[in-house]
């Protein structure tokens, strides 16, 4: 199989979309993502994959936090943003959450010390201790087959 068919097949699988944060030395650093998942319930422990070309990954592994933010459906341009699609300047809201920065009017926000960190080829995944959660009844945004959706109920 060719590198193009993988992520083909890896696009089928619809996911929530995130944008995961990071502080350091008093500036925030984004980026959009879809490779979140919880990993542990006693103790709450999620698990992110950054790549090795990221950005942010240096600045995680320095700060030694994260955030994760689900998006609502309603928040597609800031995924845009942090993906870095969108290249005008844009101001973008931060509340704060256990003192790390999280995204204003997401479905969920979770606030992360890292635990512990494994690469596994061009990616390192970051294990998070979750320290605080907040969540808002808001339907999330979904991603599949490289585009944007939005959940419809089936009845």
């Amino acid at each position: 199989m060719d590198d193009r068919q993988f992520r083909t097949a890896m696009g089928k699988f619809a996911t929530g979309v995130t944008v995961i944060t990071t502080e350091l030395d008093g500036d925030i650093h984004g980026m959009t993502a879809n490779a979140f998942m919880s990993v542990s319930l006693d103790p709450k422990l999620v698990v992110i994959s950054i790549g090795e070309i990221a950005k942010i990954l240096n600045k995680i592994k320095e700060s030694k936090m994260f955030t994760v933010n689900i998006l609502a459906a309603d928040q597609q341009e800031l995924s845009l943003i942090f993906a870095g699609q969108i290249k005008d300047p844009r101001q973008v809201e931060f509340d704060r959450l256990d003192g790390k920065p999280v995204l204003a009017g997401a479905c969920v926000q979770v606030a992360c010390e890292v635990s512990t960190a494994h690469v596994e080829g061009d990616h390192t995944l970051f294990i998070g201790k979750v320290t605080d959660i907040h969540l808002e009844e808001k339907e999330p945004l979904v991603f599949v087959n490289g585009k944007y959706r939005e959940l419809v109920g089936i009845s």
